[in-house]
């Protein structure tokens, strides 16, 4: 953030690439929820709806409705101790609020850019008996994964907050090396 305003110019495009960039990175952990879950198309309608905003459609109530929807699953996962399963969700949660980011020059808007990846790498860390390595090697390639526009919009926020356990020391790994 250069100027230290307390907005951010954010065009139509940007927020459909930030969009787009959340669901390549939440879109392989679906396996995991589905796998755990395999009636609940909650998480995949959110990832769904994401690429749809992304593809063009316009950002409407169903897709804040499937974001919650994805929330709720998430939260009825980690209720049921299928903690991999509730990151998962939480993934596809983020692709689908990725459309809703504000341009308010806040950090906690970085989970916005962020958290699908951080989530995703999550996933994969607790199937893999939660190693770090695991979800650092995620954080890898989502980081290549990310396409100069969304470089750019990140680096009009703050730096990632700190907190958010495991998760937020994803996000801040992400953060950094995007930067």
């Amino acid at each position: 953030m250069a100027d230290g305003s307390t907005t951010i110019a954010l065009s139509l495009s940007e927020l459909r690439e930030v969009t787009r960039y959340a669901v390549v990175c939440a879109r392989p952990a679906l396996a995991i929820f589905e796998r755990e879950r395999p009636d609940d198309r909650r998480a995949r309608d959110a990832v769904d709806a994401a690429q749809a905003f992304a593809d063009g459609a316009e950002r409407t109530k169903a897709l804040r409705d499937s974001a919650w929807a994805a929330w709720r699953a998430a939260q009825e996962a980690r209720d049921a101790g299928r903690d991999a399963a509730s990151d998962a969700a939480r993934a596809a949660v983020g692709a689908a609020g990725a459309a809703f980011l504000h341009p308010l020059a806040k950090a906690s808007q970085v989970k916005h850019i962020l958290g699908s990846a951080a989530h995703a790498a999550r996933a994969f860390e607790l199937t893999a008996g939660g190693d770090p390595a695991t979800g650092a090697d995620h954080i890898a390639q989502t980081r290549t994964l990310a396409r100069p526009v969304v470089v750019d919009v990140l680096r009009r926020y703050p730096l990632a907050p700190p907190g958010g356990g495991r998760v937020g020391e994803l996000i801040r790994l992400l953060d950094a090396s995007l930067r």
